[in-house]
This record gives C-alpha cells, structure tokens and sequence, in this order.
C-alpha cells in the first residue's frame, strides 16, 4: 500500500512540476512573472527531492536567467524606442509608458490586457515624448512609438528565451 501511495505522490508532484513550468511559460509570452515561477517550481523539486537535483549551481543558474530576462524585457521598449529615431528622454517614457499601460489595462482585461496596455502605453510614452518634448512631426514621433511598441514585444520573446534557457539549465544539472 505505501508504494501505491509513495507512486502517486510522485506522480502528483511531477505533474504538478511540468504545469508550472508550463505556465510558467505562459506568463512570460504575456510579460508577467513566468520565469519566476518556474523557478519557484524547480527549487520546491530540488527541496522535495532531498537536494538530489539541480543543486546550487543550477538554482543559480536558473535565478541568473530569471534576473536577466526580466532585466532585458524591462530594457526591450526603450531600446527599441531609441532604434526607431527616439532619444534618452523617449527610452525612458517608453518604459514609464510600459508601467502605467500595464497598470491601466490590467483591470480592464486582466491577463491579456496587462501585455496590451503596456505595450500601447510603450508605444504612446515614446510617440507622445517625441512629439511633445522634441516637436517632432506626427509620422516620425508615430514611428518612434512603434519601435518602443516592437521593442516591449521582443523584450517579451527575449524573457520567454530566458524561461527556456532555465529549463536547459534543469535538464543539464538534473
């Protein structure tokens, strides 16, 4: 009997393990706090399995990737921004447009309307900078609201890129 029991918790446990990398995953394509899930699942394994795998360099190599996704997701619209013809000033109204975009559109539609919010606040940060600080003309202060815009969409492929390069480090150190 307590090898059946010993088997579905087992059972139990990795299924749960592979659903939270899953969403982990998820929520990284919509600019949330995927990675760091993941990491919370392969840290609560590493404990649950009597510190058998993954060990403290693989833990810090998987916090590493988390860090440097978020930071290069975070980084993503401003450069993008900057790419598209905008200055400092556009870089960093493109990331406070990020933030309060993501605030505004989380209510509104929550999930999906996080991403949404905070790349038409990216978008309208740097377009409304170059406009208004700059005195651009309308196509070209658009055209650098684009490149933000574009820029947070990648930073979203590059924080999923970090998810998966975690999940490398898991599978070499398991």
């Amino acid at each position: 009997m307590q090898e059946i029991l010993d088997t579905g918790l087992s059972v139990s446990g990795w299924t749960v393990f592979g659903l939270a990398i899953v969403v982990g995953l998820l929520l990284d394509l919509l600019g949330l706090f995927g990675n760091w899930i993941i990491l919370a699942a392969m840290v609560i394994a590493w404990i649950a399995t009597g510190f058998e795998h993954f060990g403290w360099i693989g833990i810090g190599g998987m916090l590493a990737l988390a860090v440097i996704g978020e930071i290069l997701e975070f980084l993503a619209a401003g450069y993008g921004a900057k790419k598209f013809g905008g200055g400092k000033g556009s870089m960093l109204a493109a990331l406070a447009g990020c933030i309060g975009g993501a605030i505004l559109g989380s209510p509104i539609f929550p999930i999906v309307g996080t991403l949404i919010g905070a790349c038409i606040g990216a978008f309208a940060g740097a377009a409304l900078w170059e406009y208004i600080k700059h005195e651009k003309e309308t196509g070209d202060a658009l055209w650098t609201g684009l490149g933000a815009a574009l820029g947070k969409v990648a930073g979203l492929f590059i924080k999923t890129g970090a998810g998966f390069a975690m999940l490398l480090v898991a599978w070499f150190t398991y």
